[in-house]
């Protein structure tokens, strides 16, 4: 779907190339027809509301053909109204703070938050953004909790880990923003090429980011579902990414979940294989996000709503294909991704050589939306549990309310009369099995291979 187009337009398809309506020579005439201003903005909101709902194009047409463009936007605006954030957004007031520092880790995760940078949506927000590359997940939570940054890239459950209290200090943190969903890969050494069955892995050595990460959560899922506990029949030691495809060469490791561009390098570098994409696992999973700590958001309320305006604007930019290739080149620089521009257009643009000979041509291998679903929180602490990182009873839904709902929009909905909905949730399915986040406990109990008891 283009920027600006109607998604209650039940004609109208959500494609990413070229001309969505058909009537223009290029996308870039097609958007300057466009609303420009507040509805510009308003427009924005409501795309990005509607991807979230609808994933599948067909499904969002059939709705709008079944109920109407208007029973439509009023459900939608009664989920979220859609109107009301998009003036919040356009209306803010002066940054109180206009020099910031936010960490990230050089991934193509970060993709929204680095391209802010060289691409002018931090300066039109009228912030000076220092982004700081910085080493590992453990650094860049040290250094947040530390407010070294005043902002960061980070795995989407690390600001539950924080909140929680759980490898470091409680603190109250939220994710504002998803920074992006897929992205990620199982890649296994090349030696391995023979052995894609992972009942056979017995024995390996394998790698994630982090401890509290999507990577872990998926590796383990992956692995349980073919028998294999992730805890004694493999071995899965934390890697900061940047070191991931060296570990692999040096045959320390047999192979690893990681974010990309490393999938990829690795098989650049002629040392791997992609085995499976996390899409195949989980499609349109969280991954990264945008967090920051409760205090930035009540003391400086007006920059937070200047840089989370700005990540909007570059996640939505993201989120057209057409863009991807003009920003693997902002991003692959040594400065930040430090990767050639091959590799990083191979993972934006979906079209990659999986390493085994075949050139593959995924367009969502990684995608950009930004909406926070609280869901994904409650399926993130049910692995926790399972793999006994928190352990006892857990109130699912106020901690999901609290680190993935505590935006400026909840604020000012309750201050201009309007009640915020109490969840935003969905069910989704994960290698064939759906999570209904209302039965967490339930989801977590079906599990044969786990910690809990």
């Amino acid at each position: 779907m283009a920027l600006f187009d109607n998604p209650f337009d039940a004609s109208r398809r959500l494609n990413r190339g070229g001309c969505s309506c058909g009537a223009h020579p290029s996308q870039r005439e097609h958007d300057a027809g466009m609303p420009g201003g507040d509805a510009a903005i308003e427009r924005v909101v409501e795309g990005t509301v509607m991807r979230a709902l609808f994933p599948h194009d067909a499904e969002r047409r059939a709705f709008l053909r079944s109920v109407g463009a208007a029973t439509a936007l009023a459900a939608v605006s009664q989920f979220l109204p859609t109107r009301f954030v998009a003036e919040a957004f356009a209306e803010g007031g002066k940054p109180e703070k206009t020099d910031l520092k936010i960490g990230f880790i050089p991934i193509t995760c970060a993709t929204p938050i680095i391209m802010a940078k060289p691409m002018g949506f931090y300066e039109k927000q009228g912030l000076n953004v220092d982004v700081v590359k910085t080493a590992g997940w453990a650094v860049i939570r040290d250094k947040t909790l530390n407010r070294e940054y005043d902002a960061a890239h980070m795995l989407a459950p690390m600001p539950i880990a924080i909140s929680l209290g759980v490898g470091s200090n409680p603190q109250p943190y939220t994710m504002p923003a998803v920074e992006n969903v897929n992205g990620q890969a199982i890649t296994l050494a090349m030696k391995h090429k023979d052995r894609r069955d992972p009942k056979d892995w017995k024995g390996f050595k394998l790698a994630v980011p982090f401890d509290y990460s999507m990577h872990n959560y998926l590796l383990r899922y992956y692995l349980a579902e073919a028998g294999i506990d992730p805890d004694t029949d493999v071995q899965i030691r934390a890697v900061p990414p940047p070191e991931m495809v060296a570990n692999l060469r040096a045959d320390n490791i047999d192979g690893f979940l990681a974010p990309d561009p490393v999938n990829q390098r690795a098989v650049y570098d002629g040392v791997g294989f992609i085995h499976i994409l996390s899409k195949e696992i989980w499609d349109r999973h969280p991954c990264c996000a945008f967090a920051a700590s409760q205090d930035f958001i009540t003391q400086t309320p007006n920059t937070y709503a200047a840089l989370l305006r700005a990540i909007i604007e570059a996640t939505t930019y993201a989120s057209n294909a057409e863009n991807r290739k003009e920003i693997a080149a902002q991003i692959a620089p040594a400065n930040y991704l430090n990767q050639p521009v091959t590799v990083v257009e191979q993972v934006l643009t979906g079209t990659f050589a999986d390493g085994l000979g075949s050139v593959r041509k995924v367009p969502d291998r990684v995608d950009f939306d930004a909406f926070p679903w609280q869901s994904f929180a409650v399926w993130i602490m049910t692995q926790m549990q399972r793999w006994g990182q928190i352990k006892g009873d857990v109130d699912y839904a106020t901690v999901a309310a609290k680190v993935y709902l505590a935006t400026d929009a909840a604020k000012l909905m309750r201050q201009n009369g309007l009640t915020p909905p109490e969840t935003t949730t969905k069910t989704f399915v994960v290698m064939g099995k759906t999570f209904d986040p209302a039965k967490p406990k339930e989801y977590l109990d079906s599990f044969k291979i786990k910690r809990a008891g």
